[in-house]
């Protein structure tokens, strides 16, 4: 398994809501699959699988719009993304949705792609959305492949006998990070990666040589990785923290550094640039414009009120976390633009808890970030230990996980220990273990709001409960490996197809809609929008 990094899979991408896995993780396949087809497309057919769960919630999560909005090159924040489809059929690109048996389909979120570009080239393809936005594609053409979108991909079919040269001459560039050979009869496939662009005369150079086929080329989605991770494991991460003298967000941030092959700086200012992705999602929910949900009324600024005038039983930071996850979600729900931490349905818990800390503790930058990195750091285990994909273990991989990050994160915040870190997170974990999936009629708002508000008010508990002197008995990795185990053992109608649980409850089903499915222009977020490298881009603008 390929190491995972805190910005490509745990904090982030930053995106449109309602979903990560449903709406973001199209939208890198379109984006790839853009790439790949290397001319303008035409005409692309999705085929879902009866058995997944995009055959049962694409069209409420917005998965069309994320194909739609990929394939067309613009950026996942564009302010046109809700009328992606209706812009794709005015310039001609004809998109059609389907649901027929797929035998690759060894992942519930599996999508058969065919393209056709506009001279007639074809290109057929099958890619996964494990979790979080992050991707895999699995099958080019014939070819078994496994592309992920986290450098440039080089792939050419040549003739039985050709390789050598195509081989001798991508070696030659010093430039790839690795080059793989597959055969099939009389025909090969080489395979590069490189982590920085290859030369522009390389494809060229390629095409012409005797004996080759085909040729694809792609651009990474996510940042690519450039180093080694320093370490695997939550046990692995505390032993360095207690070797170094450091807290779990420092060992996090030493990790990402040289996982990306980037300098500590620039490692906190990308931290701090999410972080303002989530401060401006906290504002919007909490503002008077924002666009209505489908289900909910919007209620995070009354609570907000009712707390400060004194009139809840509880209140407190614990209490006005709450209320601003529930903001988050909000926007989420509005398809406004959130940073998944780690994924879309669980983006507010995080940014409830930090955006608390930070206004109300006074943090200062660099313990913001720190305490998004160690969060990022319990992120990291389960990423390398399990899913984030509730598709696959239910929402205790989400709303659970986002609550555990949470957890660490206020232990960064208070200055304890990286040991202290990963205990509050396996508590928060093992008090969540079992929850699924059970989203009413599809949509990111039933029960996801309040599930996000109660897992932020939970980290400030669970961080307390040790903090004072509770100790933990299981560790986080043995934690995170028994919710993994559980979450496999959920049946698939309590895994995100609203098949079970809230969803099948009469009063579930009669709630009326809001407004239209995705009617109206996509909400704008209160600033500049900002894309998943962290750089402002104009509204309307591709990238």
């Amino acid at each position: 398994m390929q190491p995972v990094s805190i910005f490509n899979e745990v904090l982030g991408p930053v995106m449109r809501g309602p979903s990560s896995s449903h709406t973001a993780a199209p939208y890198h396949l379109g984006r790839l699959a853009r790439d790949l087809l290397g001319e303008e497309p035409a005409a692309a057919t999705f085929t879902f699988d009866p058995g997944g769960s995009w055959a049962e919630v694409y069209r409420q999560q917005g998965s069309d719009l994320g194909f739609a909005t990929g394939l067309m090159g613009w950026s996942l924040t564009d302010e046109r993304f809700c009328q992606a489809l209706d812009c794709a059929a005015a310039q001609g690109l004809d998109l059609c949705f389907q649901v027929a048996p797929l035998p690759e389909a060894d992942h519930p979120n599996t999508v058969a792609i065919h393209l056709v570009s506009i001279s007639g080239r074809e290109l057929r393809l099958v890619g996964q959305s494990i979790g979080g936005g992050a991707v895999r594609i699995t099958r080019l053409d014939d070819w078994p492949v496994r592309l992920a979108g986290d450098a440039y991909e080089l792939l050419v079919e040549l003739e039985d006998g050709a390789e050598a040269v195509a081989h001798e001459w991508l070696n030659g560039t010093g430039q790839a990070g690795s080059v793989e050979t597959r055969a099939q009869g009389r025909r090969r496939l080489l395979h590069a990666r490189f982590v920085r662009p290859p030369g522009t005369d390389l494809p060229a150079r390629l095409r012409d040589l005797s004996g080759v086929r085909h040729l694809w080329l792609a651009q990474p989605v996510f940042f690519p990785r450039q180093g080694e991770p320093l370490c695997a494991s939550a046990a692995e991460m505390v032993a360095l923290a207690e070797e170094w003298g450091g807290s779990l967000g420092r060992v996090a941030l030493r990790y990402e550094a040289a996982l990306l092959g980037w300098s500590d700086e620039k490692v906190v200012a990308e931290t701090m640039r999410r972080y303002e992705v989530m401060r401006q999602a906290v504002a919007c929910g909490l503002g008077p414009d924002l666009p209505l949900m489908q289900l909910l009324h919007p209620s995070a600024g009354a609570i907000l009120a009712a707390e400060a005038a004194g009139r809840l039983a509880l209140g407190g930071p614990a209490t006005r976390a709450a209320a601003r996850a529930m903001a988050v979600m909000h926007v989420n729900s509005s398809m406004g633009v959130v940073c998944a931490a780690p994924t879309a349905g669980s983006a507010g818990t995080l940014p409830g808890v930090v955006v608390t800390m930070a206004a109300e503790w006074g943090l200062t930058a660099e313990q913001t970030a720190l305490a998004l990195l160690a969060a990022g750091a319990v992120g990291l285990v389960v990423a390398q230990r399990a899913t984030f994909a509730a598709e696959v273990a239910g929402c205790q991989v989400e709303i659970g996980a986002a609550g555990a990050m949470a957890a660490a994160a206020v232990v960064e915040a208070v200055g304890g220990t990286a040991r202290q870190a990963a205990d509050a997170a396996a508590i928060a974990f093992q008090n969540t273990m079992g929850s699924v999936c059970d989203l009413v009629q599809g949509l990111v708002e039933i029960p996801c709001h309040t599930r996000n508000a109660a897992a932020a008010a939970s980290a400030f508990l669970c961080a307390d409960l040790v903090l004072g002197g509770y100790r933990n008995p299981i560790p986080l990795d043995e934690t995170v490996d028994a919710v993994y185990a559980v979450g496999r053992m959920l049946p698939r109608e309590l895994k995100v197809t609203a098949l079970g649980g809230l969803a099948l409850t009469p009063s579930a089903q009669a709630l009326p809609r809001l407004r239209p499915n995705r009617a109206g222009r996509c909400p704008l977020s209160c600033g500049d929008l900002i894309n998943d490298s962290g750089t402002p881009v104009k509204s309307g603008g591709s990238g």
